[in-house]
């Protein structure tokens, strides 16, 4: 089985037919991708360290992965240490295995320089705003900074939801939300913003909570105005949360934003605990054919290393195919234009549109606000849910996996 890894890799994430269209793509202003801030807050995670396992995969996804004649020249480099006898005759560092050049070492000279990136686990909004303002400051005027946020929208509240698709097939089921939330916070939580009032709901929900369970308070919100001053230099904002939805109605005229949706969305009466698995739309972006068969409720013994291949072939033709549609699309906007020649960002995009095609697909059409990822500014309808060249990848894909009915397509 030929699993690709997180970071980006040139042997699968380069497109051969969609190259020659990435090379002549110029917009008005190209900017370079450099800085990244990568903050995660939630009571409860998967972590090694103080690294989350949602910030662990977006790390991943933001760094090259060395190539085939780097490995080669480190296997010739090996072996010219090696003795007739098979053992180590150049001895650094007391194990006599680790160069005390690791970092050095490991760098691959012919990919370009990896991204920096500020990780921050559980930090308070004071700090997460400061350092934001330092890597603005240090940016470069032809740049653009990378800010990924993943984070509860509301103290107290629980992360972890099951979505129940009962029934056989896609078309005659029901879904429904079980979600762990106390009678308590559902009382005091109103389903509507209420907008007679001098306040309304909007103002004192829409924010992500960076404290404790019971430690909250305004001090410990971060609202979407406290980044709009950061949206005076390009911003590509990436905000995964409960509460996500909150950041579209304030944005500068330089940011894109990628917004996860509000709920994650399962097959099957299976639980899915995100403090143990992740976010699904995190892993969507960073992993897509892991996320689909998680989502269709499909584990890698249940297709042999053939069937898994031929899967990710038909992602990687749907993505090429899509990158040469926005590349060569006169629609779109330049906010996403201007970052598109970065591969990093680009395969980011192109993931989203995947992962907003499958979940419309697969939500029914009444819970789409709630289960359904959202960017702004909008693509291309070309690239949309609903354009024949993304809804037939998903159905190859989708008849591929023999999974096709869990989804909803229109007719194809």
């Amino acid at each position: 089985m030929n699993v690709r890894p997180l970071r980006y890799c040139n042997l699968f994430d380069s497109y051969p037919s969609s190259v020659p269209y990435v090379a002549r793509f110029h917009a008005k202003k190209m900017l370079k991708f450099r800085d990244a801030l990568l903050a995660s807050y939630h009571r409860n995670e998967v972590k090694f360290a103080e690294l989350t396992l949602d910030t662990y995969r977006m790390l991943q996804c933001l760094e090259w992965e060395p190539s085939g004649s780097f490995y080669q020249k480190r296997q010739v480099e090996l072996n010219e240490k090696l003795n007739e006898n098979g053992a180590l005759t150049d001895h650094s560092g007391t194990s006599g295995l680790i160069d005390i050049n690791l970092v050095v070492d490991m760098t691959d000279p012919t990919l370009p320089p990896n991204p920096r990136k500020a990780i921050l686990y559980r930090p308070s909004v004071t700090h997460l705003i400061a350092v934001i303002a330092t890597i603005c400051e240090e940016l470069p005027p032809d740049s653009v900074m990378l800010v990924y946020l993943s984070a509860s929208g509301k103290s107290g509240r629980g992360n972890i939801s099951q979505m129940e698709n009962s029934g056989g097939t896609r078309k005659s089921s029901k879904v429904k939300v079980v979600s762990e939330i106390s009678h308590e916070l559902d009382s005091s939580m109103p389903e509507a913003p209420v907008n007679n009032k001098g306040h309304s709901s909007d103002c004192h929900e829409n924010f992500l909570c960076l404290c404790p369970k019971g430690n909250g308070g305004s001090n410990n919100n971060l609202y979407p105005g406290d980044i709009i001053p950061f949206t005076r230099r390009p911003l590509f904002l990436i905000i995964d949360s409960d509460n996500s939805h909150a950041f579209k109605a304030e944005r500068g005229e330089t940011a894109a934003l990628l917004l996860s949706p509000l709920k994650p969305a399962f097959k099957g009466p299976f639980g899915f605990d995100t403090t143990q698995n992740g976010s699904q739309f995190t892993f969507f972006l960073t992993a897509p054919l892991q996320a689909f068969y998680e989502l269709v409720g499909l584990s890698f013994s249940d297709t042999d290393s053939d069937a898994y291949n031929d899967a990710d072939k038909i992602l990687s033709t749907a993505l090429s195919e899509w990158e040469v549609i926005l590349c060569t699309s006169t629609s779109l906007d330049l906010v996403w234009a201007q970052v598109l020649s970065d591969p990093f960002l680009r395969r980011l995009i192109l993931r989203f549109i995947f992962c907003r095609c499958v979940l419309s697909l697969f939500c029914p059409p009444e819970d789409s606000e709630q289960y359904l990822p959202l960017c702004l500014p909008q693509l291309p309808s070309s690239v949309s849910p609903n354009s024949d060249a993304v809804q037939s990848a998903v159905l190859q894909l989708a008849n591929h996996l023999g999974v096709a009915e869990c989804f909803s397509f229109n007719g194809l």
